[in-house]
C-alpha cells in the first residue's frame, strides 16, 4: 500500500491548446478507495494515465509513496490497472491471462500457480481456470482482469471505468465484489467514473471533476449534503438538484426569496450568511420538497404553486415534474401512491432549513 500525492500537476497536449487536466492538487492516503468523477471530457482518465505512465506529465509531480514517478517507467511504478475492455489474451486461458504477468516476470512455477489459484479463490472463478475469455460472460471477464491485478499484490490499483461495459444489475453486483475486494485486500485505489452512482456507492471520498479542475474533494455524503458549486450539486444526485433564482430582500427584519411567482421565508439561522446578497440560486433536493398536506402546516411560508408537468413512476418513488414559472421546473421525489392529473395546479413545500444558497454569477455556494 502507498499514498499517492498530487502536487499541483498539469497536462497539456501542444502549446496551442488548453490543458486538460489543470493545477491537479491533492493527496490520497494509503490504503485509500478514492473516485474520479465527471462528465466525459474532464480529465479524469487522463488523471488516471498519468499515475500509470500511460500519458506524461506536462508540469507538476506526481509520488507514489515516497517515490517520484514523473520519470518512472510503468514497470517500475508498482501499480496494477483495470481496464474498461478487460484487455484479456483471447488465445490464452483464463489461468494464463491471470498468470501472464508473473511470467513476465520470471517467478518460479510453483509460485505462479500458488497466486493465481490464491486469486481465483478470492474472486470465485476457480472454475473458468481452464476456459477462453469467449466463453465467459462479461461480469466473468472483469473478474478475470481483476485476478491479474491482483496477483501482482501492487501498492496500487488503478481502476478505468471496469464496470461501463456490463449491464445494470451485473454493474450493482460487480460494485459489491469490487468493494469487498478492497476491504480484503486494503490497497489503495484509484477509480475513475462517469457514473455519479458508482462513486456514491463505493467511494471513501470523491473527486469531482470538471474541464480538467478539481470542484470537489470530500466523503460522498459531504459531496451530496454540502456540495462546493452548483455544478457539483447538479452533477451528483438522480434526480439533480432543484435551482430556482430568485432576490433577496430585507422584509421587516425578516429575510426573504423574492421570485415573480412566490415568496419564501429564510430560516434565521441561514440569514446572516446571506444579509451581503442580492439575487441568487436556491438548490433544494428533490426529497426535501413535499406534496404532503401536513408538511404545509410545518412550512407554513415556504410554499410553491406550479402545474403538473408529467411524472415518472421508479418504483419505490414517484418523480413529479411541475412548472413554477419563467420556464423554471421543479422535479419533486414523491410517494408513488401520489398521483396527479396533466395540468393540475399542485402546491408544494419546500423544507428551507435544507436549502442551499449559491452565488448566480460565480456558482459557488454561500456557506451557511
Amino acid at each position: 500500500m502507498a499514498r499517492i500525492l498530487f502536487n499541483h500537476v498539469y497536462k497539456q497536449y501542444g502549446k496551442d491548446h488548453l490543458p486538460v487536466v489543470k493545477d491537479f492538487d491533492m493527496e490520497i492516503k494509503e490504503g485509500e478507495f478514492v473516485v474520479f468523477v465527471g462528465p466525459s471530457g474532464c480529465g479524469k482518465s487522463t488523471t488516471l494515465r498519468m499515475i500509470a505512465g500511460l500519458e506524461e506529465i506536462s508540469k507538476g509531480e506526481i509520488y507514489i509513496g515516497d517515490t517520484l514517478i514523473n520519470d518512472l517507467p510503468p514497470k517500475d511504478r508498482d501499480i496494477a490497472m483495470v481496464f474498461q475492455n478487460y484487455a484479456l489474451y483471447p488465445n490464452m486461458s483464463v489461468y494464463e491471462n491471470i498468470a501472464f504477468g508473473l511470467r513476465l516476470r520470471k517467478l518460479p512455477k510453483h509460485e505462479i500457480d500458488l497466486s493465481v489459484k490464491k486469486a481465483a479463490r478470492i474472486l470465485e472463478i476457480e472454475s473458468f481456470l481452464g476456459r477462453r475469455p469467449k466463453q465467459l460472460s462479461g461480469g466473468q471477464r472483469q473478474r478475470v482482469a481483476l485476478g491479474r491485478a491482483i496477483v501482482r499484490e501492487p501498492r496500487v490499483f488503478l481502476m478505468d471505468e471496469p464496470l461501463s461495459n456490463l449491464d445494470a444489475k451485473l454493474r450493482v453486483q460487480m460494485r459489491t465484489e469490487i468493494i469487498k475486494l478492497h476491504k480484503q485486500l486494503g490497497v489503495t485505489t484509484v477509480y475513475v467514473t462517469h457514473d455519479q452512482t458508482e462513486a456514491m456507492t463505493m467511494g471513501s471520498r470523491i473527486v469531482v471533476m470538471k474541464d480538467g479542475v478539481i470542484q470537489q474533494v470530500d466523503t460522498p455524503e459531504q459531496v451530496y449534503n454540502n456540495p462546493a458549486n452548483t455544478f457539483v450539486a447538479g452533477f451528483v444526485g438522480s434526480p439533480p438538484m432543484n435551482f430556482i433564482e430568485g432576490r433577496l430582500l430585507d422584509e421587516g427584519g425578516r429575510l426573504e426569496f423574492h421570485t415573480n411567482r412566490f415568496v419564501l421565508e429564510i430560516p434565521p439561522g441561514k440569514a446572516a450568511s446571506l444579509k451581503n446578497e442580492r439575487v441568487v440560486l436556491l438548490g433544494i433536493r428533490p426529497e426535501n420538497i413535499s406534496v404532503e398536506p401536513i408538511m404545509f402546516d410545518a412550512f407554513p411560508k415556504a410554499i410553491i404553486p406550479g402545474v403538473h408537468l408529467l411524472s415518472e413512476l421508479m418504483g419505490a418513488d414517484r418523480y413529479l415534474y411541475l412548472n413554477i414559472g419563467s420556464q423554471t421546473n421543479l422535479v419533486v421525489r414523491i410517494n408513488p401512491r401520489n398521483q396527479f392529473e396533466e395540468d393540475e395546479k399542485i402546491n408544494v413545500a419546500i423544507d428551507m432549513n435544507k436549502a442551499l444558497f449559491f452565488n448566480r454569477d460565480t456558482g459557488e455556494r454561500i456557506i451557511d
